[in-house]
C-alpha cells in the first residue's frame, strides 16, 4: 500500500476553485495504491497499533475480522489521533466512517471517559440522513462499549421523548441529523458549549440538501478550541465555506477519491426500448443476491417496487416519505433477505451499508456524475466485486454518455431485450419469482382462500382461488403467487419455456399482442406487497 501524504497550514485566502472542484495550496492527496492494500499479513494485524489506535479499540476490530487499515485511516488517523482538524476525501465504501470513529473514541478515553454531563455531549458528529446517522451509531456501539463511552441518535421522523431522555441522564456522543438536532437546541434540551470533537460526515451532500445554514448555527455552538473533522467523499464548493469558517490549520488529505478507478467493479450501460425496459429489469432482479435499484423520484421508486412485487420478485422500497418506522422496516427486511431488491432514491445513495450487494441497477440514470459514483458505491465495497448496469433508452444516450464521461468510466453498452445472453453474464444464476413482499403481520387483502393458480393455458377468471388460464389477456396477477422459478434458459418450472418471441411453449403460447389489463388483483390469500405509511421527510 502507498500511501504518503503532508501537511501545509491553512490560508483561508487560497483557497480557489478549479475545474468545479476545491483545489487546496495545502492538500496533500493519497490517490495511488497498489493491489496489495487489501491483502492481510501478519504485520498488518497491528497496522492500527502501529499508527496510534489504543488496544482496546484494536481488539474490537479484530474481533471484527478488520485488521488492516484501508487508505483513508491510514493517511487520517495520525493526524487525528493527535488533535489536528482533518479535512479527508474518500470515496464510498473506502471506510471513512472508522476514520473518525477511532480518533473520537480514543480522545475522548484520553481525556477521562465518565465525566457525562446532563444535556452537554462531548462529541458530536453530524450526518445528512437518518440512515446514515444510524449506520454510524451501530458502526460505533462495539468500538464504544468496552471504553463506558455512550451515545444517542437524534433525527426527525420518530417521537423526540427517548432522545431527550437519553440526553438529559448525559451521553458521550450525538450522531444526529442537523434539523431534529437544532429543534432540541431551540427547546433548551442540548447545549454544545462542552463539545470537544465535532465531526461532518458527507458534507457535501448536507450542502446539496441544503442544511448549511443549520449545520452553520449548529457549529457556532460548538467551542472553537475543539477538534473539528470534515470527512466526505467529495470535496467541491459547497464544502468551502465550512473549511474556511470552522476548521483551523486542517491537515487534508485524498485517499480513494470519489473518481478511483475500482477493479473489482464492472460498468455496463444497457440499451433498451421503452417497452423493453421492464422487463430486462425483472430478469435483472430475478437473479440470486441482493440488488439495488435506483430512480429519480419517489413515485418512480414506489410504481417500480410495486411493479417488481407484483411480477413475483419480493422488492422493498426506501425514499424520503417513509415513517421512520417505514425506513426501518425496508431496512430490517432487505438485510434479513426477505426483500432481495431495494429499490431507491438517491436517498440511499450515501451511508447505507448492507453486505454482498452484488448488483446495482440504475433504472433512471441520475442527473448528475457524483449521484452516479455514490449509487454505484452501494456495492464492490471494501474489496469484494460488484456489477453497475444503467438502463439507457432512446432519449437518454446523449445524457448517459456525458455522465459517464464525467464520472470517469468507461462502461460496456449494449443493446439488449430480455432475453439478451449478456443478463445471465451480468446477473447468473437460476431466475425465481418466490412471490411478492409481505409486510411482517399484514392481513392478506381481499376475501376467500388463496391459492397457487396453475398455469395450464387458460384464462384466470376467478383471481387466485385455483382457477387455471384459458387463454386471452393476463389479468395482472402477480408472477410469483406460486413461487415459480425461471432458469438461465429462460424455462420456467411452472410456467414452461420462454422463448425469444416471449412465447410459453408448455403453458399454452402468450400472444404477441398480448396486454396486461390491469393492476395485480388480489382476490384472497394472496401476498401483501410492501407498502409503507408516507410522511414529510425532515432529517
Amino acid at each position: 500500500m502507498l500511501v504518503h501524504s503532508s501537511s501545509l497550514g491553512f490560508r483561508a485566502g487560497q483557497n480557489r476553485l478549479h475545474q468545479n472542484s476545491l483545489e487546496y495550496s495545502f492538500v496533500s492527496t493519497d490517490t495511488r495504491t497498489t493491489p496489495a492494500q487489501n491483502q492481510s499479513s501478519s504485520d498488518d494485524t497491528a497496522g492500527f497499533g502501529r499508527l496510534g489506535v489504543p488496544e482496546s479499540l484494536v481488539r474490537v476490530l479484530a474481533e471484527r475480522d478488520i485488521l488492516s487499515p484501508t487508505p483513508i485511516q491510514a493517511a487520517t488517523l495520525p493526524d487525528s489521533l493527535a488533535g489536528r482538524d482533518v479535512l479527508g476525501r474518500g470515496r464510498t465504501g473506502s471506510g471513512k466512517t472508522y476514520a473518525f470513529l477511532l480518533p473520537m473514541l480514543a480522545r475522548l478515553s484520553a481525556n477521562g471517559g465518565g465525566r457525562r454531563q446532563a444535556k452537554r455531549p462531548r462529541a458530536l458528529i453530524l450526518a445528512p440522513t437518518r440512515e446514515l446517522a444510524t449506520q454510524i451509531d451501530e458502526a460505533l456501539a462495539p468500538l464504544a462499549q468496552p471504553l463506558g463511552i455512550t451515545s444517542k441518535t437524534v433525527f426527525g421522523g420518530v417521537g423526540q421523548g427517548p432522545q431527550v431522555n437519553a440526553i438529559t441522564r448525559g451521553v458521550d456522543v450525538v450522531v444526529a441529523c442537523p434539523g431534529r438536532l437544532e429543534d432540541l437546541m431551540n427547546q433548551g434540551h442540548v447545549n454544545l458549549d462542552a463539545v470537544e470533537i465535532t465531526i461532518l460526515d458527507e458534507a457535501d451532500h448536507m450542502a446539496d440538501l441544503g442544511f448549511l445554514p443549520v449545520v452553520k448555527r449548529i457549529l457556532d455552538k460548538t467551542p472553537r478550541n475543539g477538534q473539528r473533522m470534515l470527512f466526505s467523499a467529495t470535496l467541491d464548493a459547497g464544502v468551502n465555506t465550512l473549511v474556511k469558517r470552522y476548521l483551523t490549520s486542517p491537515v487534508t488529505h485524498e485517499a480513494d477519491s470519489a473518481q478511483s478507478p475500482i477493479s473489482t467493479m464492472s460498468h455496463h450501460v444497457l440499451h433498451v426500448t421503452a417497452d423493453g425496459h421492464l422487463p430486462v429489469l425483472v430478469d435483472l432482479t430475478a437473479a440470486p443476491g441482493r440488488k439495488v435499484v435506483f430512480t429519480r423520484t419517489k413515485h418512480r421508486a414506489k410504481k417500480i417496487a410495486r411493479q417488481l412485487n407484483a411480477e413475483g420478485i419480493p422488492a422493498v422500497e426506501l425514499h424520503g416519505n417513509l415513517s421512520q418506522n417505514a425506513r426501518t422496516r425496508t431496512m430490517d427486511a432487505f438485510h434479513a433477505g426477505t426483500a432481495h431488491t431495494l429499490v431507491a432514491t438517491d436517498i440511499a445513495a450515501r451511508g447505507i451499508h448492507v453486505d454482498d450487494v452484488s448488483l446495482v441497477i440504475h433504472a433512471d440514470p441520475p442527473v448528475e456524475h457524483k449521484a452516479y459514483l455514490h449509487r454505484s458505491g452501494r456495492t464492490a465495497r471494501a474489496g469484494n466485486s460488484g456489477t453497475v448496469v444503467t438502463l439507457m433508452t432512446d432519449d437518454q444516450v446523449r445524457d448517459v454518455r456525458d455522465l459517464t464521461r464525467k464520472a470517469g468510466i468507461k462502461p460496456t453498452t449494449t443493446k439488449v431485450n430480455a432475453t439478451h445472453p449478456l443478463l445471465t453474464e451480468l446477473a447468473p444464476g437460476e431466475r425465481t419469482f418466490p412471490g411478492a413482499f409481505v409486510v411482517p403481520g399484514a392481513a392478506p387483502q381481499g376475501s376467500g382462500q388463496g391459492g397457487g393458480g396453475q398455469r395450464s393455458g387458460g384464462s384466470r377468471s376467478g383471481g387466485r382461488s385455483g382457477g387455471a388460464r384459458t387463454g386471452g389477456p393476463r389479468s395482472g396477477a402477480p408472477r410469483g403467487a406460486s413461487g415459480s422459478t425461471r432458469g438461465q434458459s429462460g424455462q420456467g418450472s411452472t410456467g414452461g419455456q420462454r422463448s425469444s418471441g416471449g412465447q410459453r411453449s408448455s403453458g399454452g403460447q402468450r400472444p404477441a399482442g398480448g396486454q396486461r389489463s390491469g393492476a395485480p388483483r388480489r382476490s384472497g390469500g394472496g401476498a401483501a406487497a410492501f407498502s409503507s405509511q408516507s410522511r414529510g421527510y425532515r432529517g
